[in-house]
């Protein structure tokens, strides 16, 4: 008896057998439809043969892709995984169709396109990404900011600069993240800026994409960011100086130990035995015997036993 792999892909075969230039768009939207209930299935009676459907629509080529487009108003989260999936397995050749649908007025459906060209990652698709970056949908603009961050190419690391300043915070986190992919040596002084934002999810991406970025540069804009009105650049910028763990960042961060802040030794101190966490430097004894705020001593005693245990 057959597997049900290969009765579905049997099935799959026969819908596409025989296709050809001139087969009607009524055609091959009703073959893909057929194929599209089954790849994007969620009865795990019929698992077996989602992957076969989705090579099979994926097999008809950069026709099916404008068809595709038009399922993105869906609801669904499996049907718009199983659309990216699809195109993924196209791949190149999907890729003009789905720049021609970011001109579409339909910000929902320019958004998922610019996830689905980010997740194909061709070089072609940057040009037009940079050009709905200035989308009124901020999701449009969140999207493409980070698909461009996925491909990776330097042409968009304009648009992914400016989109740090962006009014929506979540373009400012996609921005972030992109800077750090991208590479971007002179977003070092913005992304800095970033870690005092208000919306922890761009501080936070801001802080790991630094880390990416030229240690020396980024230890001396941090250096001189410690005292930002800010203080959550200045305590970001522990943590990060902590992972890096140089002999300079070490010694910054023993002088903010120093602070007449008790929040900003805490920081300073766990980013300290974080990056020695076995004290071959000789700090950890200096930290607790100078320190008498009960909060950052037990701060500092929880970092030394989640050290230890690592």
């Amino acid at each position: 008896m057959r597997s049900k792999h290969v009765i579905v892909t049997s099935i799959c075969l026969l819908l596409i057998a025989g296709m050809n230039p001139s087969v009607t768009a009524s055609t091959l939207k009703e073959k893909l439809d057929s194929l599209f209930v089954i790849a994007s299935t969620g009865d795990v009676r019929f698992s077996e043969m989602v992957e076969p459907a989705k090579d099979s629509i994926a097999a008809m080529g950069e026709q099916v892709v404008p068809h595709l487009v038009d399922k993105f108003t869906t609801k669904s989260a499996r049907e718009r995984w199983t659309i990216i999936h699809i195109l993924q397995r196209i791949g190149t050749p999907a890729v003009p169709c789905l720049v021609e649908a970011l001109t579409r007025t339909d910000g929902l459906v320019v958004q998922r396109v610019c996830w689905a060209l980010g997740d194909v990652g061709d070089s072609s698709a940057v040009e037009p990404l940079v050009a709905v970056c200035l989308h009124d949908r901020w999701q449009v603009r969140d999207q493409a900011v980070g698909a461009l961050g996925k491909i990776g190419d330097v042409r968009a690391a304009d648009a992914v600069h400016s989109a740090l300043d962006d009014s929506v915070g979540q373009v400012r986190k996609a921005a972030a993240v992109a800077c750090g992919k991208l590479g971007i040596g002179r977003a070092v002084q913005r992304l800095v800026h970033v870690l005092g934002d208000d919306f922890y999810g761009a501080r936070l991406t801001a802080a790991e994409s630094l880390v990416k970025l030229d240690t020396p540069i980024v230890t001396g804009v941090l250096a001189d960011s410690l005292d930002s009105p800010n203080r959550l650049v200045g305590d970001l910028a522990c943590s990060i100086l902590g992972q890096y763990g140089t002999d300079e960042a070490l010694t910054i961060l023993m002088s903010q130990a120093e602070s007449t802040d008790p929040e900003r030794r805490a920081h300073a101190a766990v980013a300290v035995i974080a990056a020695d966490p076995d004290d071959t430097c000789g700090y950890h004894e200096l930290l607790f015997e100078r320190e008498q705020d009960s909060l950052v001593l037990l701060k500092m005693k929880s970092a030394l036993s989640a050290a230890s245990h690592e």
